[in-house]
């Protein structure tokens, strides 16, 4: 926890008291920062019992709210009601009114996220997320994309190391320009790429790839036609 005086304490404001808003609300508290909490009910308080987080009732868009809240001095706020479009015009007016240097907003539909990015709006997909950990822990070797930069050109990937390349060098499915090796998962280790380091089966390994290499990436880890045969 970081320790701060009263007078140079950072502030954060946080529109929305469901879950996440109350975890990050307890989470910045912790970490030294004053936060007030914006709700349209009183009901929704009820998740901040045993922080010191400030209680606010109205509408994170109303700017009479926001400055009630302390936006002038927010070195944060974070927008994360259950709904885009509100959390997109609480963003919008934290960040080109009001000049605060952090804004989050929750967003479900991933699609608005890349244009909100853009505008310096930092984004999160909850539900795409959780989704996404739900369908990786019932199927482990599905291949996903993990993220994908703002502009939709690089993403991060990973798969299963088939038995193939057992022994090889981790360059040996590198391309200049399209596909890098990040990271290698071993017996649940991470262990970041050097150029020393060798494939071994049963590695999961981490590629950032420019998005119209995809293909590239599911040819070079495809599975031994062999494995397949024996495991079924």
């Amino acid at each position: 926890m970081t320790e701060r005086s009263a007078s140079d304490a950072l502030h954060a404001i946080i529109v929305g008291c469901g879950r996440v808003g109350a975890g990050m609300a307890r989470r910045l508290t912790q970490e030294g920062y004053t936060v007030t909490v914006i709700d349209r009910t009183t009901r929704a308080f009820t998740r901040l019992e045993g922080t010191s987080a400030e209680r606010l009732i109205g509408m994170g868009y109303d700017r009479g709210t926001l400055l009630e809240a302390g936006v002038e001095r927010a070195e944060v706020l974070a927008a994360v009601t259950n709904g885009d479009n509100t959390n997109i015009v609480v963003a919008r007016t934290a960040r080109e009114h009001f000049h605060v240097p952090k804004v989050i907003a929750r967003i479900y539909d991933p699609r608005r996220a890349a244009i909100y990015e853009r505008l310096g709006i930092s984004t999160v997909a909850s539900a795409q997320l959780t989704t996404e950990l739900a369908v990786r822990r019932v199927l482990p070797d599905d291949a996903g994309v993990r993220w994908v930069d703002p502009s939709a050109n690089v993403c991060l990937v990973d798969r299963s190391v088939p038995s193939k390349l057992a022994g090889h060098a981790l360059s040996a499915i590198e391309r200049t320009g399209q596909i890098r090796v990040v990271a290698v998962r071993r017996l649940g280790v991470g262990i970041v790429a050097t150029p020393d380091l060798v494939f071994q089966e049963g590695d999961v390994v981490y590629m950032s790839v420019a998005n119209d290499h995809l293909d590239t990436v599911d040819e070079l880890l495809s599975p031994d036609p062999s494995a397949k045969k024996a495991g079924h």
